[in-house]
Order: C-alpha cells, then sequence, then structure tokens
C-alpha cells in the first residue's frame, strides 16, 4: 500500500515512521510511504505556503496551489492516488471501521494543514475526502497523518507481527479489549486474577469475554449499540446488567 503525506514539516513526520509498526511494514516492503514537503511546492523566493484571508480575521491561511502542485507531482511520480484526505477537524470522524475500509486502498495522500485553516478551494477540487481524528484541535495534520496510517497499516497482512492481536484490538468486534497482565503476579498489592493462572483456556476465553463486555458497559456504553455479540455475549451482558441492577 502507498500513503503519501504533504506537509511543511517533513522531519516532524518522518521522526514518527522511524519506528514501531510502520516502520517494520516499510522495511518488509508491505508500505510504501513517502513525505513531501509541501514548500518545494512554492514558486516565490520566500516559499510561501500561507497568505491573510480574504474578508480579514486572525490568523494566516494556506494557500491552494501549492497543495494542487504536490498531488499533481504525487500523481505523474507515483500514480493517481485512490484518495486525497485533507485532515481536518472539519472532518468526517476516523475510526476503526474507516482504517478496515482504508486498508484496501492501494494509494492515499494525506494533505497536513496548519496555522488557522486552508483554503475552501482545497476541500472542493483537490481533496477527495476530509477527515477527523476527534473532536479537538490539533496545531496540525501531522500528527493526525501517524495516527491514519498507523491504524490502517495494522490491517495489512504482514506488518504486524501475529495477526490475532489485531483481530483481538480494542473496537474489532465493537467492544473495548479486555485487561491484560503479565509476571509478577503481584504487584503493588495488585494481584493477576487467579483464572488468568488456571491454564485452563476456556474458563480465560470466556473471562476475557466477560470483562471486555463489563469494561464497554462501564466505559462506552454507547458502544452497546454497535457491538457484534453471539449467543453467549448477549447472555453474558444480560448477566451483568442484572449484577449491576442488584448493586443499585
Amino acid at each position: 500500500m502507498k500513503f503519501d503525506i504533504v506537509t511543511i514539516f517533513p522531519r516532524m513526520v518522518e521522526a514518527g515512521l522511524a519506528e514501531g509498526v510502520v516502520s517494520r511494514g516499510i522495511e518488509r516492503g508491505i508500505l510504501s510511504v513517502q513525505v513531501h514537503d509541501l514548500r518545494t511546492y512554492t514558486t516565490d523566493r520566500h516559499r510561501t505556503v500561507d497568505d491573510v484571508p480574504y474578508g480579514g480575521g486572525p490568523g494566516m491561511v494556506m494557500k491552494p496551489e501549492p497543495l494542487a502542485r504536490a498531488v499533481e507531482d504525487i500523481t505523474q511520480r507515483r500514480g493517481t492516488p485512490t484518495s486525497v484526505i485533507l485532515l481536518s477537524p472539519q472532518g468526517r470522524r476516523f475510526d476503526h471501521a474507516e482504517a478496515v475500509r482504508m486498508s484496501a486502498l492501494p494509494h492515499v495522500v494525506l494533505l497536513c494543514g496548519r496555522y488557522e485553516g486552508i483554503d475552501e478551494r482545497v476541500r472542493t477540487g483537490v481533496a477527495t475526502d476530509e477527515l477527523s481524528i476527534g473532536d479537538f484541535v490539533l496545531s496540525g495534520g501531522e500528527l493526525a497523518a501517524l495516527v491514519v496510517v498507523d491504524a490502517i497499516s495494522r490491517h495489512l497482512p504482514g506488518v504486524v507481527g501475529d495477526a490475532r492481536s489485531v483481530a483481538e484490538d480494542s473496537f474489532s468486534r465493537g467492544l473495548l479489549d479486555y485487561p491484560h497482565y503479565t509476571r509478577p503476579s503481584e504487584f503493588a498489592g495488585g494481584q493477576v486474577p487467579d483464572v488468568l493462572l488456571s491454564g485452563h483456556h476456556e474458563d480465560v476465553r470466556r473471562w476475557r469475554k466477560m470483562a471486555s463486555l463489563r469494561r464497554t458497559l462501564e466505559r462506552r456504553p454507547d458502544l452497546m449499540n454497535i457491538a457484534s455479540l453471539d449467543d453467549e455475549g448477549r447472555a453474558m451482558l444480560d448477566e451483568i446488567r442484572n449484577e449491576q441492577e442488584r448493586k443499585s
């Protein structure tokens, strides 16, 4: 899969790509990620990428021409992208389902905004989609781009060493993950649950499923409306809710 990231801070993005899962995916040839300095697509000697907003107001607005040239250059050298994503707090919410969907795309371009905003003609004439990683504002789209690349890359075969860890991640079944423990069995007064030390695989499986349901219901009850539950999961959920009612 190909990613192209357009930014005015290429070193910031390159540092985030140099470690971890994405770095391994690049080394294995599963991912092809190129970072492009937006200032190389300017035409003035000051390499200007922003200007004052029409109508007045605070801050500066990113100009449309450099971003359009960047996408044109990427298209010529790397092929026509499947999707050109503008990263923005105004975009559609990027979530687990979107990461899974985008993992099937062969080529994604990510445009990182800065300053007060981006000229609207980039949204309407250059980008094909607009994504937000949450209801908050960052200083720019670089961190968001790294989040998107990481989340998508995990779903590509061979990027993560053990595919089971991806299948069992939080949100993979619409639920939060169950608690994890490792050695030592006792730490700071906290004890690993006996069932995890029992060696009984079926009991462990059921405990983890119950713990995942319990945690989701407590922390993100909204997810229960979209969670994919089998008969066992629904029975466990009823058990948890009955338990809560008895305590209340």
